[in-house]
C-alpha cells in the first residue's frame, strides 16, 4: 500500500519566501554571485596552515569558542586588528572584533539587533542584493540614494534625510559599501566620507559600513574607512574574507563598540561560528595575506580587461560601463529596450548566467537594463565565449547589439 505524502503546506507560517529551486550545477559561463577565481586560492598555503594550527592546537576543538571566547578565534582577530590598522586606519582591539559566519550572518546581526518591521533605513540606489532581500523581508522600508563615479551621491543624501525629519522620520541607519561599491565599483574619497559623517551626526543616524570588497583595490590604497573616521562611535563595520580568500571558508567579522556588539553577540546563538575555518585564517594570513592580495588583484584586473575587451567587441556602443576602482564585479548598462530578467532565462538556457539589474537596485525601472557581471570566476577564454554567447541571446531578444563583432569601439578615458 502506498501512503499519500504529508502535506507541509498548510503549516507553513505566512510571509515565507519562495520555495528554491534545486541546484543543477553551474552554468557553463558563469557571470553570477560572488565567485572567486579558483586559481587564486592559495591552496597549498592553505595546507600548511591546516597542518600546522591542527597539530599545535589540535585538541581545542573540543571546547565551544576554542577556549577564546564567544567573539571568536582570538589569533584571528588579533591579525584583523593589525589588518585594519594598517589597511584603514582602524584603531580596536580583539574585543571590539565578533567572528561571524561571512558577511551575511553580519548582516541578519545588525538587523535583528536595530530593525523592527515599518522602520526606515537609506541605502544606496543600487546596492548588494543580501542587503536588498534581506530588508524587504524584514518589512522595512527603503530610501535609495543615487551614486556617481565617487560612490554615494551626498547632496542627494542630505535631501533624502532632510525629508524624512519633516515627515518625523529617524531612519535606523545609513547603509553603504563606500569602498569598492557592489556593484558599481566606485570608491568613495575621503571627503565625501567626512560629509558622511557630518550628515550622519548632524541627523543622528548610525552608519553601517560594508567593506567586505576594500582589499581588492588595483592599485591597493584606500581612503580611511569611515569607522575611523567617526569620533563618536556612531560607525559599524563589517568586512569578510569571502573576497580575499575563499568565500566558501563563510568567515566575516563586525567591528562595533561594546554597546552595539554585546547586544548583537546576545543574538548569535549558533555556539559559534566555525572554529577550524577560524583557526586556518588565522594561520595563513598572519604570515601571507599581504603578499597574496596584490597578486590575487594583478589576477582579477587582467580578467576585467578581457571582460570589457569582449563587452566592446561583441556589443560595441550598445554597453555602458565605467571601469571600476577595484572588485570582481561589472555594472554594464545596456539600451533602454533591454530588460536583464527577461533576457536572464534565454541567456541561462544558451549556458550564459548572469546577474539581471533590478535584482540589485531600490529603483526596479533604473535598472531595467542593467546587469551585474562577475569577472573573477571564469576563465579568460570562458568570459570572451561567454559574452560572445551573451551578444547573440540578447541580439535575438532584443535586437541589441545590431550586429555582432567588429562594430565601432567606445573611446575610454
Amino acid at each position: 500500500m502506498t501512503s499519500t505524502p504529508f502535506d507541509y503546506a498548510p503549516l507553513l507560517p505566512a510571509g515565507l519566501p519562495a520555495p528554491a529551486a534545486k541546484w543543477t550545477g553551474l552554468a557553463k559561463y558563469s557571470f553570477i554571485g560572488g565567485n572567486n577565481d579558483p586559481d587564486q586560492v592559495p591552496v597549498e598555503g592553505l595546507i600548511d596552515a591546516v597542518n600546522a594550527v591542527l597539530t599545535r592546537e589540535g585538541r581545542t576543538l573540543a571546547t565551544y569558542g576554542l577556549a577564546s571566547g564567544p567573539q571568536g578565534y582570538r589569533p584571528l582577530r588579533e591579525f584583523i586588528t593589525a589588518k585594519l590598522q594598517r589597511d584603514a586606519g582602524i584603531g580596536c582591539v580583539a574585543d571590539d572584533i565578533l567572528i561571524v559566519s561571512g558577511s551575511l550572518q553580519a548582516l541578519d546581526l545588525v538587523n535583528a539587533t536595530l530593525l523592527a518591521r515599518g522602520d526606515t533605513v537609506i541605502i544606496e540606489r543600487d546596492s548588494y542584493q543580501g542587503a536588498l532581500n534581506r530588508l524587504t523581508r524584514l518589512g522595512i522600508n527603503m530610501v535609495g540614494i543615487p551614486l556617481d563615479q565617487d560612490g554615494m551621491r551626498m547632496d542627494a543624501l542630505a535631501a533624502a534625510l532632510e525629508d524624512l525629519k519633516h515627515r518625523g522620520i529617524t531612519p535606523k541607519y545609513i547603509y553603504t559599501i563606500p569602498t569598492v561599491q557592489n556593484p558599481t565599483g566606485t570608491i568613495m574619497p575621503e571627503p565625501h566620507r567626512a560629509e558622511l559623517l557630518k550628515l550622519a551626526g548632524k541627523y543622528r543616524v548610525p552608519i553601517f559600513e560594508d567593506d567586505c570588497y576594500a582589499d581588492l583595490i588595483w592599485d591597493g590604497k584606500r581612503p580611511p574607512a569611515l569607522y575611523s573616521l567617526s569620533t563618536n562611535g556612531g560607525v559599524i563595520h563589517i568586512g569578510s574574507f569571502s573576497k580575499s580568500i575563499a568565500p566558501a571558508l563563510r568567515v566575516g567579522y563586525i567591528v562595533a563598540p561594546w554597546t552595539m556588539l554585546s547586544r548583537m553577540l546576545a543574538l548569535k546563538t549558533d555556539a559559534g561560528s566555525g572554529a577550524l575555518e577560524q583557526m586556518v585564517l588565522a594561520e595563513y594570513c598572519a604570515p601571507h595575506f599581504a603578499t597574496h592580495v596584490p597578486k590575487l588583484t594583478r589576477g582579477l584586473r587582467a580578467k576585467l580587461d578581457t571582460l570589457m575587451a569582449a563587452l566592446d567587441e561583441q556589443f560595441g556602443t550598445s554597453a555602458e560601463f565605467d571601469d571600476p576602482k577595484g572588485g570582481i564585479f561589472l555594472w554594464v548598462k545596456l539600451p533602454d529596450q533591454v530588460d536583464t530578467l527577461k533576457l536572464y532565462p534565454s541567456a541561462l538556457a544558451a549556458g550564459v548566467a548572469i546577474n539581471p539589474g533590478p535584482e540589485w537596485s531600490t529603483d526596479k525601472a533604473f535598472a531595467k537594463s542593467r546587469l551585474r557581471l562577475c569577472f573573477a570566476s571564469p576563465s579568460h577564454e570562458q568570459i570572451r565565449e561567454g559574452i560572445a554567447v551573451l551578444a547573440e541571446v540578447c541580439r535575438k531578444e532584443f535586437g541589441v547589439p545590431a550586429r555582432i563583432a567588429n562594430v565601432e569601439k567606445r573611446a575610454r578615458t
